[in-house]
């Protein structure tokens, strides 16, 4: 960080305030970020973060009173144009590119060079070399639809670096990356820190702060709560900031564990000819089985061919002892096995919904009489049923889900599931995303679904997860559930012990 080089701050957020009708998103933040430093911005989803940038980005006017200073001269931001010009750029979680584009004109879309009416490709150079510098290893020719979500994120950086940007916002950067790709990223910031950059990070994730974090600000209901630096950057200081409250019991587990259940579901040489070769395991009635494995494993795979979401070409699935062969996820979600997808937006909401809507979309036929109208009532019921008992925070049940934070989308998403009262809950990174406030909500959530006898299997990427809510782990690399951790195995649950399975490690190396 240049703090010290260079006191003055290159952004100064003074007294932010933005109010949507009557309900206040923020209220008088305030923010400092210095050129040359990784200023992390953290808060439960709901906070108000994607709201601050949004009002530095020129996305909201904020309300009368707020200042923005850049330089320490006012930046004058009241579009997304200013912000651009004032030398802001933000990279949201959804890409904004155009796919059907190449790389070199999405470098340089809205901002294209001209020779009378005609677009001067011979001046569109630098985006190529800028491209070059970042170390990218491929062309400026390239169709934007053809690169895979990291390559993606370079090409934003690449457009914010040759737009002369001193500002740059990045929004979740690594959810939908590998760890090498995480890392690869990483690398960059560093770079572009080095550089003088001034770099606003938003993520939920602990181990990123201590790997970028120059500086901590947090927010919490839309006020500032404080800024940690240096040695003061501690996780227990950073959650109390962000929830006002203790989370030591964090991963509590109150029911019994798989010992005192009966088999309800006994998967056994699954295969799909592709991603998955050889997928099996039991779980218990009231168990919590994580499944894990590397980024490619096959995790999300298996457990969609369990769902019939994806045709099988061998193995079985015994559901309470017996062999099922479902047809399709309505027979799997008939018969008590319900799946939650890892992508809730693409594949699981509907977000111009409404929350009750969405919340009693797969169990509509209970609620039908005299040949297909809805007994809207009962609908009602259940809506403010799910709101109070899985702390849904919403103004009401006609809201739109689109316009819910993100914990709160997913609880949207669990409590649909839960109206079908499964036996068995497939849950595919169900935290993802998700502060760390909702994270403690979500594992209470499955830790009471155990307790009452529901078998839950949790697919997660996040170790420190798995070992903290799971009874046993089940790990799978290359397409094939290859032993497990846990319960009766005589190895303890532990991030090493997981990794040690997932990277192909022998017992008695991990033992030792």
């Amino acid at each position: 960080m240049s703090t010290s080089a260079d006191p003055t701050p290159l952004l100064e957020m003074r007294r932010i305030s933005k109010t949507f009708s009557s309900v206040h998103a923020l209220t008088d933040v305030s923010l400092t970020v210095y050129p040359g430093e990784v200023h992390i911005l953290m808060g439960e989803n709901g906070a108000g973060k994607s709201t601050l940038m949004k009002v530095l980005a020129g996305a909201f006017p904020a309300d009368p009173g707020s200042e923005i200073l850049i330089g320490g001269r006012p930046a004058g931001i009241v579009d997304p144009l200013s912000a651009k010009s004032a030398g802001v750029a933000i990279i949201y979680q959804e890409l904004a590119l155009a796919p059907n584009l190449t790389v070199l004109e999405n470098i340089y879309l809205g901002r294209e060079p001209r020779r009378g009416p005609m677009i001067d490709r011979s001046r569109m150079s630098s985006g190529a070399e800028t491209l070059a510098k970042l170390g990218a290893s491929f062309g400026p020719e390239t169709l934007v639809s053809d690169l895979s979500i990291a390559e993606r994120q370079l090409v934003e950086i690449a457009r914010a670096i040759d737009a002369k940007s001193r500002i740059l916002v990045m929004d979740e950067p690594t959810t939908a990356l590998s760890s090498r790709e995480t890392e690869r990223l990483f690398e960059l910031v560093a770079r572009l820190k080095a550089e003088g950059l001034a770099i606003i990070y938003i993520t939920h994730r602990m181990a990123e702060v201590y790997e970028l974090a120059d500086r901590v600000s947090v927010l919490r209901d839309g006020r500032y709560v404080g800024t940690l630096v240096g040695e003061d950057i501690k996780p227990e200081k950073i959650v109390h900031m962000m929830v006002g409250r203790d989370l030591s019991s964090f991963y509590k587990k109150a029911h019994s564990g798989f010992s005192a259940g009966k088999v309800m579901l006994d998967v056994s040489n699954l295969s799909d000819g592709r991603r998955v070769k050889n997928g099996g395991f039991q779980l218990h009635q009231g168990e919590v089985l994580g499944l894990a494995g590397l980024v490619g494993a096959g995790r999300t795979e298996l457990a969609r061919l369990i769902y019939a979401a994806e045709p099988r070409a061998a193995g079985t699935v015994k559901l309470d002892g017996r062999e099922m062969r479902f047809r399709g996820p309505k027979q799997a979600t008939d018969n008590g096995v319900v799946y939650l997808t890892e992508d809730r937006k693409g594949h699981g909401l509907f977000l111009d919904m409404s929350v009750g809507d969405n919340v009693n979309l797969q169990v509509m036929e209970r609620d039908s009489k005299w040949g297909g109208w809805l007994h809207r009532r009962r609908g009602r019921q259940r809506t403010a049923h799910s709101i109070r008992t899985l702390a849904i925070r919403v103004s009401g049940p006609d809201a739109d889900v689109g316009s819910l934070s993100g914990g709160n989308q997913q609880k949207v998403l669990l409590s649909r599931l839960l109206e079908t009262q499964p036996k068995v809950l497939l849950l595919d990174e169900p935290t993802r995303g998700v502060d760390v406030g909702a994270k403690s909500e979500i594992y209470r959530i499955i830790d009471d679904l155990a307790g009452a006898g529901v078998a839950v299997l949790v697919i997660s990427s996040e170790l420190p997860e798995i070992v903290g809510i799971c009874d046993r782990v089940v790990v799978m690399r290359e397409g094939v559930t290859v032993g497990e951790v846990g319960g009766h195995s005589g190895v303890p649950i532990t991030e090493q012990s997981i990794m040690a399975l997932a990277t192909g490690v022998e017992l008695s190396q991990r033992v030792a």
